[in-house]
């Protein structure tokens, strides 16, 4: 039988010593579990740690790393010392990801990596459409795309999963928490707090596995599915209501999204 992984496995093989960017998401998840399961001794997975970065995503790479036996390093980025990310123009995640990879970077030709470890992350081809200047950031710091190079979409990365036995191969999308703030809503950590915290109560209180929770300012509106939207009563608002502001008391308002929820609507790009 044809390993239905050979042409990644052999991107993979292209880079003996490599560095795999994990941010916790199945893209990535998959990406190091398939590099460290074929190259052990030769495969880090660098994992930023900051308040952009949802708990349970950390949690979830650090269960991996026992589980899987991974050499895991835990970096901190400085994108919150960096204004011109706090500021949350349209290009946002240009800073953000220029902050991670300069972090991951000084694992290069530390005692945990030669120096002439590749960075790896795991953008895929439904990537490629989109606007995103996180890749601008990626090619300034050599990051390569094995993904991208294998002709791998996202159904091809969840098809994986399921292959590899993971649990996790229909994990929602859970992008890093400053795409919940509108552009031009500067990021502050009591926001981003904000957002998870009242996240999070939104699917424990419904058991709705897709919410975000988004700040325009100091307005929030929670987008779920259409199939969801009768689940977030006035009580449900009500509750986020009063743990958003426990966290954030710049918040004045929340309400239920006009809108049924769409990737991406905080992202406002000036042409």
């Amino acid at each position: 039988m044809v390993d239905p992984h050979n042409k990644l496995h052999d991107k993979l093989g292209l880079y003996p010593a490599r560095i795999v960017a994990c941010s916790g998401g199945i893209d990535s998840l998959v990406l190091a579990t398939l590099a460290h399961r074929a190259a052990p001794e030769q495969t880090i997975v660098a994992h930023t740690v900051t308040p952009a970065v949802p708990g349970p995503g950390t949690a979830r790479v650090v269960a991996f790393a026992e589980r899987e036996g991974w050499n895991l390093e835990l970096v901190r980025s400085s994108e919150f010392d960096d204004e011109r990310y706090l500021s949350n123009p349209a290009d946002r995640c240009y800073y953000c990801k220029s902050n991670l990879y300069d972090a991951i970077s000084t694992l290069q030709g530390s005692t945990s990596a030669p120096t002439d470890a590749v960075i790896l992350s795991g953008a895929n081809t439904d990537d490629l459409g989109e606007y995103r200047p996180g890749l601008i950031a990626a090619d300034e710091h050599a990051v390569h795309h094995p993904y991208v190079e294998a002709g791998w979409g996202k159904a091809d990365i969840r098809s994986a999963a399921r292959d590899l036995g993971l649990a996790e191969a229909d994990l929602p999308a859970s992008p890093c928490l400053a795409s919940r703030l509108y552009t031009g809503t500067r990021v502050t950590a009591s926001r981003l707090q904000a957002v998870e915290v009242g996240e999070a109560l939104v699917t424990q209180l419904t058991g709705v596995a897709i919410v975000r929770c988004r700040i325009r300012e100091a307005n929030v509106s929670i987008e779920v599915r259409g199939e969801d939207r009768h689940h977030i009563d006035p009580s449900v608002i009500a509750a986020v209501r009063t743990a958003m502001t426990s966290v954030e008391p710049e918040l004045i308002d929340v309400s239920l999204d006009d809108d049924d929820y769409r990737a991406g609507r905080s992202f406002l790009r000036v042409s």
